[in-house]
């Protein structure tokens, strides 16, 4: 199997174990969103802890610590995450998994919208077009439920921002993960500790499934970020864009075939304008790097030709 084959079959997996997290979450109950969000931070520390004493990689920890910019960074990374995992495990114990789904399609637009606010970079005519179609679902969408998409837009502000705090601070995964899970560490286990001395959690207390299920969180968390490294490393920009559809897709299913959550007419004519927006991003990105692509090949065969050309 070719390096980029297993990179496509690495980006799979991981974004087919996302897919299918409304199942994982809503086996949890009935510890509330809360404990499942602390016990998820906690074994997320211990297991990449475990991993990293493997690899034999702590070193990185001094350069976080050293340096106060990249601290921040990854803190602020880190409150960007929880509240996109508090968020996620709650709409999921609510009913609410076809809203989570809207937020991971829109993600990619929020992206964009990002990179123009924060990194004042220019977007292209189809790329406007795109976030146009986008804004018009969430107007659509808002009729629908008579309120914003609240969970869908805070799903994906939270994930899009992470990803840009991310690509700035360039830590690799299982660092990252585990420094964010740090910083979080320490309020989960005061809240887990009260719940514990409060009589409310259910940890421990519902069944050996159960309890078992909520140890293996931090696997859970982990071993797909860590799948998505190995795609990220070995596959193309845009085939990875494409592969991020997977997922929210999966979502979309789990809500309507597995739980019967309503999709009116107008959810359906707001989901199908995403969709559109979508097909339109994805099209014009990969148009646009095809036309990277010849430009730069022409770029070198113009400077391979002018090299080969003998001095006068």
């Amino acid at each position: 199997m070719s390096d980029e084959r297993r990179g496509y079959l690495y980006g799979l997996t991981a974004y087919t174990l996302w897919g299918f997290f409304p199942i994982y979450f809503k086996l949890l109950q009935p510890s509330p969103a809360l404990e499942i969000l602390g016990h998820r931070i906690l074994w997320s520390v211990v297991f990449v802890a475990l991993l990293l004493t493997v690899m034999r990689n702590w070193a990185f920890l001094g350069r976080i610590l050293r340096t106060p910019r990249l601290l921040a960074g990854v803190s602020l990374a880190a409150l960007l995450i929880g509240v996109n995992w508090g968020t996620y495990i709650w709409a999921v114990n609510s009913s609410r998994v076809v809203e989570t789904a809207l937020g991971y399609f829109i993600t990619p637009l929020v992206v964009v919208l990002l990179g123009v606010t924060v990194l004042h970079e220019r977007l292209r005519s189809w790329q406007w077009a795109a976030v146009g179609i986008g804004a018009l679902a969430v107007a659509i969408l808002t009729i629908d439920y008579g309120h914003l998409p609240y969970v869908a837009l805070t799903l994906a502000a939270s994930f899009g921002s992470y990803g840009l705090i991310k690509k700035r601070m360039s830590l690799p995964p299982a660092e990252g993960l585990f420094v964010e899970s740090g910083v979080l560490a320490l309020p989960a286990l005061a809240y887990l500790t009260w719940l514990n001395i409060d009589g409310g959690a259910q940890f421990g207390h519902v069944s050996a499934t159960h309890t078992v299920l909520l140890l293996v969180s931090g696997v859970f968390t982990a071993v797909p970020l860590l799948l998505f490294a190995g795609a990220a490393n070995r596959v193309p920009l845009v085939g990875l864009g494409i592969l991020q559809y997977v997922a929210p897709i999966l979502q979309l299913a789990c809500g309507v075939l597995l739980y019967h959550e309503p999709m009116p007419p107008a959810r359906i004519a707001g989901f199908g304008l995403v969709w559109v927006a979508l097909m339109i991003f994805t099209v014009d990105g990969i148009r646009n790097a095809r036309m990277q692509a010849r430009n730069r090949a022409a770029a070198e065969a113009a400077a391979a030709t002018a090299t080969a050309l003998p001095a006068r």
